[in-house]
C-alpha cells in the first residue's frame, strides 16, 4: 500500500492524474500500467513521503512532476520491475528522498538529474553505480542547490569510475563551497586549493599500484584479441587497437573507460617512452621502481602517455595501467 500523504494527493487529483495516465498510454504504447502502479510504489511515493515531511506546501507539485516523469520513464522501459535499468529504481526509492527540500523547489530538475546520472553511470562498464549512490547520501545534507547538486555529482561519478569525466569533475568541484568538494573526496579537515593542485597534477593520486583492464571478449570482456596500445596525441589517454577495431583508453585512479575510435586515431597516435622507462626481460622500470610483470618476456610493449604506463603482451588481453609518478 501507498502511505497516506501520496494517497491523499492522488484522491484530490484523480481526474487530473487519469488524464496524465491516459495522454502517456497515447504517446507511449506499450506501457505497462501495472509496472506504472508498481514505481508508484516502490519508487515515487518514498520521495513524496520525505517532501511531505519537509515541505508540506510543495508536496502537491512535486508529486505531478514525478508522477509525469515516471510515466515517460516506465513508458521508455527505463524504470518499473521490467526496467531495463534497475539502478534507476534504487535511485528514486533509496536516493532521491535524501534531496526532499531540493525537490521541494525544482522537482523536475533534481529528479532529472538523479534520474540522467542513474542511467549513465549504470551504462559504463566498471563503472561503480552503488559508490556513486552511497557518496551522494552521505553529502547530501550539505548539498544546497540544484548547481550544487550537478557538480557534486559529476565528482562523484568520477570517483566511482567514470575516470573520462576528471577534468570536468575538478572544474565543477571548484564551483563548490570548499567544504562540499572536501566531502565529496572524502577529505573533510584538508584544504581545497592543495587537494585541487595534487589531483590536477597526478592522476594516480592516492592509487599507486595502478590498474589492470580489459579481458577476452569471448568470456565477455573488451577485446577480441590481445591489444595493441599507443599514447593518445593530447597525452591524456590511450589508443588501443583489437581483432581490427578501435578504441580510447580514458584511466585514473578512480577507473577505466574505453571508448569508440578510428584506426586513423590509431595510426597517429605517437609511441615514445620517457627516458625514466625501460623493459628489462620480464621487469620494467620506472625510475627508481621495479616491477615483475606476470606474463612471458618477450614481445611485451610499453607506451606512455603523460601519466601512465601501459603494458601489453600476447600472452594477455588484458592492459596493465601503471603510475609514472
Amino acid at each position: 500500500m501507498i502511505s497516506p500523504a501520496f494517497a491523499s494527493i492522488l484522491a484530490s487529483g484523480r481526474a487530473q492524474f487519469n488524464a496524465r495516465a491516459a495522454e502517456a498510454r497515447r504517446r507511449f504504447p506499450a506501457l505497462d500500467m501495472a509496472a506504472f502502479g508498481t514505481f508508484l510504489h516502490d519508487g515515487v511515493d518514498p520521495l513524496v513521503v520525505a517532501v511531505t515531511a519537509a515541505a508540506p506546501e510543495r508536496a502537491g507539485s512535486v508529486t505531478l512532476a514525478a508522477y509525469d516523469m515516471a510515466l515517460e520513464l516506465v513508458g521508455h522501459g527505463l524504470a518499473g520491475p521490467a526496467a531495463k535499468n534497475p539502478f534507476l529504481n534504487t535511485v528514486w526509492r533509496e536516493l532521491a528522498p535524501s534531496f526532499a527540500s531540493l525537490l521541494a523547489t525544482a522537482p523536475l530538475d533534481v529528479l532529472g538529474m538523479l534520474s540522467n546520472a542513474a542511467i549513465h553511470i549504470a551504462s559504463v562498464a566498471g563503472a561503480r553505480p552503488a559508490q556513486w549512490q552511497a557518496g551522494m547520501a552521505a553529502v547530501a545534507p550539505q548539498v544546497g542547490s540544484v548547481a550544487q547538486l550537478r557538480a557534486v555529482g559529476q565528482v562523484l561519478a568520477w570517483r566511482a569510475g567514470l575516470a573520462h569525466f576528471r577534468l570536468g569533475a575538478l572544474a565543477a568541484a571548484d564551483t563548490l563551497p570548499p567544504a562540499l568538494a572536501l566531502a565529496a573526496f572524502g577529505e573533510p579537515g584538508a584544504q581545497w586549493p592543495q587537494v585541487h593542485a595534487q589531483l590536477l597534477a597526478n592522476p594516480w593520486r592516492g592509487n599507486a599500484d595502478g590498474r589492470e583492464f580489459g579481458s577476452f571478449s569471448g568470456l565477455g570482456g573488451d577485446f577480441g584479441t590481445p591489444p595493441q596500445v599507443r599514447a593518445t596525441a593530447d597525452g591524456c589517454g590511450f589508443a588501443v587497437s583489437s581483432a581490427e577495431r578501435h578504441y580510447l583508453l580514458v584511466a585514473d585512479a578512480y577507473g577505466a573507460v574505453l571508448h569508440s575510435a578510428t584506426a586513423q586515431e590509431f595510426e597517429q597516435a605517437p609511441n615514445e617512452l620517457p627516458s625514466s622507462v625501460r623493459l628489462d626481460g620480464a621487469a620494467v622500470h620506472i625510475g627508481v621502481r621495479s616491477i615483475v610483470l606476470d606474463v612471458p618476456a618477450g614481445d611485451i610493449a610499453l607506451a606512455a602517455n603523460a601519466h601512465t604506463l601501459a603494458i601489453t603482451s600476447p600472452w594477455t588481453h588484458a592492459i596493465r595501467l601503471l603510475p609514472l609518478a
